[in-house]
């Protein structure tokens, strides 16, 4: 057997924000500053009774018609459970893995959670019940680690996530919250 040598993931999951209702929240937001942008820099017409500068102008532009629209497109939230741990990706936040060895673990659990009552929506986010990766859906593992702390990881794939983790965690783990 070849110890120390990574054989891949034994689960693996991508997931991106697909929600109807929040790409017409940032096409919104987009399209208005695209077209103040344009009215303004372009045409020479002012938007509005009190335009802004056109410095700050540009820079809405970026940020909300450039940069807002790319963090949803190729933003995604990568889970995988190899021989090792937990191994956790939310481009573009972060450009690794995060490793949570399983020696950490005190338990884990299927859970339901209410996504903006408990964390304040989607995303890398802190609630009352600790940190969150989520992305969509309200249905995740939640890990409790030996300090006490808590992580919630929110999968699609919730029921396959458990049991990778049980395959390699190896203790028996609840199952749902």
């Amino acid at each position: 057997m070849n110890q120390g040598i990574e054989t891949g993931p034994i689960f693996c999951e991508v997931q991106h924000f697909r929600q109807v209702w929040i790409w017409a929240i940032v096409f919104s937001l987009a399209g208005l500053v695209w077209y103040a942008s344009v009215r303004r820099i372009l045409l020479g017409s002012p938007f509005g009774d009190r335009p802004m500068p056109d410095i700050m102008l540009v820079i809405f532009w970026f940020i909300f018609g450039i940069g807002l629209p790319a963090l949803f497109l190729f933003g995604k939230l990568v889970t995988e459970v190899r021989n090792d741990g937990i191994y956790i990706c939310f481009f573009p936040f972060h450009w690794s893995f995060r490793k949570i060895t399983f020696k950490e673990l005190k338990r884990y659990e299927v859970r339901t959670y209410r996504p903006i009552r408990e964390y304040g929506g989607w995303g890398i986010r802190y609630g009352s019940k600790g940190k969150a990766y989520n992305v969509s859906g309200n249905r995740g593992v939640q890990l409790e680690f030996l300090n006490g702390k808590r992580l919630l990881i929110g999968s699609q794939r919730t029921e396959e996530l458990w049991r990778a983790i049980q395959a390699k965690y190896g203790k028996q783990q609840g199952k749902e919250v």
